[in-house]
């Protein structure tokens, strides 16, 4: 088995404490089903090339310059070595600058997923005295570092064999929620309509298991391409049809099932036995 390969080596720091760690990547697309660009003449693969946009030529490599637009057709050129001198030193230590809850941080905010592990052997122990740490005061940390060119704030969360380190997104990155919600209507929901929607809600109840998930569109695809390869052809799934529905109410009804209307139904029943049951028994009580 091949050894997991860092993305980024360097410094676990708390205040005179530190230890050298590595980051690994911990989400990947590398097993998804990918395709190649063939020209189906030929069936040769196709090769993308940079073209000017006036005189429709290719630009070779040295000739590509990246460019900020001033104003319409003019630009501000930019080289390689200019933005790597403006963009900050690195100096590879993740510092742990404030401790904050491990929920404090609304998740929108949570950009790339990273393992963080020490890098060495030595480090274990320092590394093990820091994530314990964090596991029990149940915080979370935030620190900076540059990170692949740009400098970017960490936030690290114990687990429990290690800590993962999460990007996160900048601020002006994250559109304001207002701007999607402010044109929602407030609706007055209670009584029956929030009972059934609690009864749904109760009854769905569970616990997040990545491998109950499958990707469908993967396997879609799998099966599409081993069809293809065998010579034969895909039987075409039948369109569920959608239930027809005259009401919001009659949604919630349907979606709860027959339990939620049985419910009501029994306190009924149980409220009329105990109102018999206290008659029939009244006239004992006075007769002794």
């Amino acid at each position: 088995m091949v050894a997991p390969r860092a993305n980024w080596k360097g410094y676990l720091k708390i205040g005179e404490l530190s230890c050298p760690v590595a980051l690994y990547t911990a989400a990947s697309t590398s097993d998804r089903v990918s395709f190649h660009i063939i020209n189906r003449k030929t069936g040769h693969r196709v090769s993308r090339q940079m073209l000017d946009s006036d005189t429709g030529k290719p630009v070779e490599n040295d000739d590509i310059v990246k460019g900020y637009e001033v104003a319409s057709g003019e630009y501000v050129f930019l080289d390689p070595d200019e933005v790597k001198a403006a963009v900050p030193e690195s100096d590879k230590t993740l510092e742990l600058e404030a401790f904050i809850p491990c929920d404090g941080i609304d998740t929108i905010f949570l950009d790339r997923p990273y393992y963080l592990a020490p890098a060495d052997k030595p480090a274990q122990e320092t590394f093990e005295l820091i994530r314990k740490g964090l596991q029990e005061k149940g915080v979370a940390a935030l620190a900076h570092t540059v990170l692949f060119r740009r400098y970017r704030t960490l936030l690290i969360r114990p687990s429990d064999e290690g800590m993962v380190a999460s990007t996160l997104n900048y601020d002006y990155e994250v559109r304001p929620a207002r701007e999607i919600f402010s044109d929602i209507k407030s609706f007055k929901i209670e009584g029956e309509m929030l009972d059934l929607a609690r009864h749904i809600i109760d009854t769905k109840k569970g616990k997040f298991d990545p491998e109950k998930f499958d990707d469908r569109y993967e396997a879609a695809l799998a099966e599409l391409i081993k069809a293809k390869i065998e010579g034969r052809k895909l039987k075409k799934k039948p369109k569920p049809e959608p239930k027809k529905v005259s009401s919001l109410m009659d949604a919630l009804r349907q979606s709860a099932g027959p339990s939620s209307t049985g419910k009501k139904t029994s306190k009924k029943k149980t409220a009329a036995k105990k109102t018999v049951s206290r008659k029939t028994a009244s006239p004992q009580r006075k007769a002794g």
